[in-house]
């Protein structure tokens, strides 16, 4: 077991690549905390894996929610390892003049500033504990972007370098901060990526821009995400992870 004995926290695990992530983890023995604002979903992801996975309701872009998520998992766990910045959220794919103001806010909200609430909430106890493991999850939309997704792209591009930096400024500290960067998955929010119905002749047009001829799907996150937080990748901080199929070569 790669992660036997650590703590962490996944935030929007209650679906896609969180929920995989949080499985995944708790296979490789570790005791995981799934934050999600549908707490309903994260509540059924921890049932299915056990009494490794506690459930908690959290809206990420909130430091009262992410303090209490913090409270939750040292008050159960004894502390924490680990941390996954995976909740996300964009606007559909549309002219970039068409994405009103409280959309664009939101997306910076989400994708952004709550990895800002994250790191100010758990740095410190990361320190104490001589160490640890940030993983954000950023895009192939902030190397690569796609048309119609500017804003969206511009706050992956924010995640992905802010990832970078921070790997250098913590690195003193022994902790380690990578950013794994998807291509267009199979999730909830493929659609909106898409910006047309998710139809099999539409996923096509997609699909033909990935050498690897296929989708992201969640366990391919989920593999980086094992290795990252794993003693394998003890060496290994800010770098900016594509799992793309070949998408940004």
């Amino acid at each position: 077991m790669r992660l036997k004995d650590k703590v962490a926290i996944v935030t929007g695990a209650a679906s896609g690549f969180g929920a995989e992530i949080a499985r995944s983890y708790a296979r490789e023995g570790a005791n995981v905390v799934l934050a999600d604002l549908n707490e309903a979903g994260a509540l059924a992801v921890a049932q299915d894996i056990g009494s490794a996975a506690l459930a908690v309701r959290c809206d990420v872009t909130q430091r009262r929610d992410i303090d209490a998520v913090l409270d939750a998992t040292v008050q159960n766990f004894g502390g924490v390892d680990i941390v996954v910045n995976n909740a996300g959220y964009t606007h559909r794919n549309q002219a970039l003049l068409d994405v009103d103001e409280a959309t664009f806010d939101r997306v910076f909200a989400v994708n952004v500033k709550a990895i800002y609430h994250m790191t100010l909430a758990v740095v410190p106890i990361l320190r104490q504990r001589q160490g640890g493991c940030i993983i954000n999850i950023g895009s192939t939309a902030g190397i690569r972007p796609r048309p119609g997704l500017t804003w969206y792209n511009a706050s992956k591009g924010a995640t992905n370098l802010l990832s970078k930096s921070m790997a250098v400024e913590l690195a003193p500290d022994r902790i380690r901060v990578n950013v794994i960067c998807p291509v267009m998955g199979e999730t909830a929010m493929l659609a909106d990526f898409m910006g047309v119905p998710d139809t099999p002749e539409n996923r096509a047009r997609f699909i033909a821009t990935i050498p690897l001829g296929r989708l992201s799907v969640p366990q391919d996150v989920a593999r980086a995400a094992v290795f990252l937080a794993s003693e394998e990748a003890a060496f290994i901080t800010g770098i900016e992870f594509p799992v793309d199929g070949g998408r940004t070569v």
